[in-house]
């Protein structure tokens, strides 16, 4: 699966996710920091753990990737970063 469609099956996954807040004027791409850009707070990292369990099973475990970062790469955490996660996870579980 190409990033390109990861980062659009990931951005309709932050939609569902924002739904209720709306995401506003918030373009999202690789660069969209989860805190700062989108102000997703842990609450909604949960739900989006839960979207990607959904669509992808076992084979992108969110919070095992969220364990191995420090506290200021979570705040930073962006899009993209999550992008290569899912694609690298993907690709393993191909194997």
């Amino acid at each position: 699966m190409t990033e390109e469609r990861i980062l659009a099956e990931l951005t309709e996954m932050i939609e569902v996710v924002l739904a209720e807040y709306g995401t506003g004027d918030v373009e999202i791409g690789m660069d969209t920091r989860f805190t700062d850009d989108l102000e997703m707070e842990s609450i909604d990292l949960v739900a989006l753990a839960g979207q990607l369990e959904e669509r992808y099973g076992g084979r992108v475990n969110f919070a095992e990737f969220l364990a191995d970062l420090e506290l200021d790469e979570i705040i930073g955490l962006t899009v993209g970063a999550l992008v290569t996660h899912v694609s690298g996870s993907l690709a393993g579980a191909a194997r």
